[in-house]
């Protein structure tokens, strides 16, 4: 007996050039997102509405699965916090 929904998801299964941008960009239906540390240096790129901050900083991003920053903290517990109260699933991104 084989398990189809297994079989679909083997990483043999889909070539890498068989996913478009769109599609992997839409991946997660807006439910899932990721937490990222950056440095304070990185934050004028991702949020240009943010005051400056002081560089040498290490802060914390949430972001969709898209890849669209959704919040900047100093905390990684806030960035988990934020997306359980916005009811996302996180996921480890390497």
């Amino acid at each position: 007996m084989t398990n189809e929904k297994t079989e679909a998801l083997a990483p043999e299964a889909i070539a890498p050039e068989a996913i478009t941008p769109e599609a992997l960009a839409g991946l997660g239906g807006g439910h899932i997102a990721y937490v990222r540390t950056i440095r304070s240096e990185d934050v004028a790129s991702m949020f240009p509405q943010a005051p400056q901050i002081a560089p040498g900083m290490t802060l914390f991003t949430l972001h969709a699965a898209d890849g669209t920053p959704i919040l900047l903290t100093d905390s990684r517990e806030a960035a988990l916090a934020n997306a359980v109260q916005n009811e996302l699933e996180t996921v480890s991104v390497h």
